[in-house]
């Protein structure tokens, strides 16, 4: 249930996150103008109002079919947790699934079964939600049932250890097993200093450990009220019907804690470029990342985001991408390579590339070439039609999303949840069409040539593998 993806803000970076992204057009790039993004509307009419008790809501109108997607985001996440607890966030949404006082466990996922439904939750650094997918008609029973586990969760010693052994076999499975996820752990260490985000979402083994029942609630008790949610419900429904039903059920929550606004410690940027590598024998091809902190679009105070997201599209976004074409296509150097851009966080996003060789003897030529790439961008910027290219390539992503109401309310329940709004999700295309070559190659220059965090991930080079950082 952990969000392990990285969450993003912007309707484009969810598509890609969700794998829904349409690639770019091979065909020969028609620049566009403002006109082409003008008409596009992320969600079309969306409706955005307030309950009398300070939780929000959001309806995302979708009358195709008749079924609903209906969401609840607290804006709480890993990051919030107090120091040496970390993962309470995610064992918490372990628990929301417990029972209340008039429902008992198992009762509110037996009903959306038995309704034909589907159910799932999700912990990320910035937020934890909650959703059902259920037909139309079945939606202010999901509401009932969510309301009453807003306000009347019961726990016990009994439910609380066992689940906390499960968070324990999912972190060993997921992190401790993979190479992969415990130097991404490391690197997430070493880029964020001074910061929540260098903790994982799941959680330190030895702090998951000495979590308990009294954790769980006073977690619950200080963010779980309804002024610190929002409800999204995106389908074939009215504006009328959902505020209708809302006030019927989450309007009687009482408002229970003032969570107030979140404040963490600013993340540091350290001087030079700092490295560390790992092996391990589970290890057969060698892979190697490059992360650099830039602005997420919350924290973005010069209007930069939008280029960072071209940036990466036009660097390493795709099969015509520059990385891609060069060492994959040309050279024939990687099976994979690439670079992204973590655009939605509350505080600091980042900027990262990849790169797995074809041939591993083959690694450190690589590396060389994936820095030459870089560099020749920042020299000598890109093109009209490249910036045309991933600009096409962004809107097609973006209107193919609105096919699946399950992604608009994502989409939106992540913006709405990591300082974002509803008008700023939906005049995105506007901010990505007005991204020039000049912008692109001003923010690789001012980020990509900045300090950095370099992760090597190898192979046993002797009989005994060890970990080594080096800065």
């Amino acid at each position: 249930m952990v969000g392990t993806r990285k969450a993003i803000k912007t309707a484009a970076l969810l598509i890609l996150s969700l794998g829904l992204a349409m690639p770019a057009s091979a065909e020969p790039v028609q620049l566009l103008n403002a006109k082409d993004f003008s008409e596009i509307r992320i969600g079309g009419d969306v409706f955005e109002s307030e309950l009398e008790n300070g939780m929000k809501v959001v309806v995302v109108p979708d009358h195709r079919a008749p079924v609903v997607t209906h969401m609840v985001w607290y804006k709480v996440g890993a990051a919030d947790e107090p120091p040496g607890e970390s993962g309470i966030a995610h064992f918490l949404e372990h628990l929301m699934f417990k029972g209340t006082k008039n429902a008992p466990e198992g009762e509110f996922s037996r009903v959306i079964s038995e309704v034909g439904g589907r159910e799932n939750a999700f912990t990320s650094q910035d937020y934890t939600a909650y959703f059902q997918r259920v037909a139309k008609e079945h939606l202010e029973t999901m509401m009932r049932y969510e309301a009453d586990r807003m306000e009347n969760l019961v726990l016990t010693d009994e439910q609380v250890a066992p689940e906390r052994d499960v968070v324990l076999q999912e972190r060993a499975q997921r992190t401790d097993r993979r190479p992969s996820a415990r130097l991404g752990e490391t690197l997430d260490q070493m880029l964020y200093p001074n910061h929540p985000y260098g903790v994982p979402v799941i959680g330190w083994e030895s702090e998951i450990k000495q979590l308990n029942l009294e954790d769980a609630i006073a977690f619950y008790d200080r963010y779980y009220t309804p002024n610190n949610a929002i409800l999204i419900v995106a389908g074939d429904v009215s504006p009328e019907e959902v505020m209708g039903a809302a006030e019927r059920t989450y309007g009687k929550v009482a408002r229970r804690a003032e969570p107030g606004e979140r404040v963490r410690p600013a993340v540091q940027i350290l001087p030079g470029n700092r490295t560390v590598t790992m092996e391990d024998p589970q290890v057969a091809q060698p892979t190697l990342q490059e992360a650099w902190l830039v602005p997420s679009y919350n924290s973005d105070t010069e209007a930069e985001a939008a280029a960072i997201d071209v940036l990466a599209d036009i660097l390493g976004g795709g099969t015509n991408s520059r990385l891609y074409r060069k060492l994959a296509v040309e050279d024939q150097l990687a099976t994979e390579v690439g670079s992204y851009y973590r655009s939605t966080a509350l505080d600091s996003g980042e900027f990262r590339i990849y790169g797995i060789p074809k041939d591993p003897a083959n690694f450190e030529l690589l590396e060389r070439e994936i820095r030459a790439v870089i560099a020749d961008l920042i020299t000598n910027g890109v093109t009209e039609e490249e910036v045309a290219r991933s600009q096409r390539s962004m809107l097609a992503s973006t209107i193919y999303a609105q096919d699946d109401q399950g992604t608009m309310a994502r989409i939106f329940g992540t913006a709405l949840t990591t300082g974002s709004s509803v008008a700023e999700v939906q005049e995105w295309p506007q901010s990505i069409a007005a991204v020039t070559p000049e912008d692109v190659q001003r923010v690789a220059a001012k980020y990509l040539e900045g300090p950095s965090i370099r992760a090597y991930l190898l192979p046993p080079q002797r009989e005994t593998a060890e970990n080594t950082v080096t800065q």
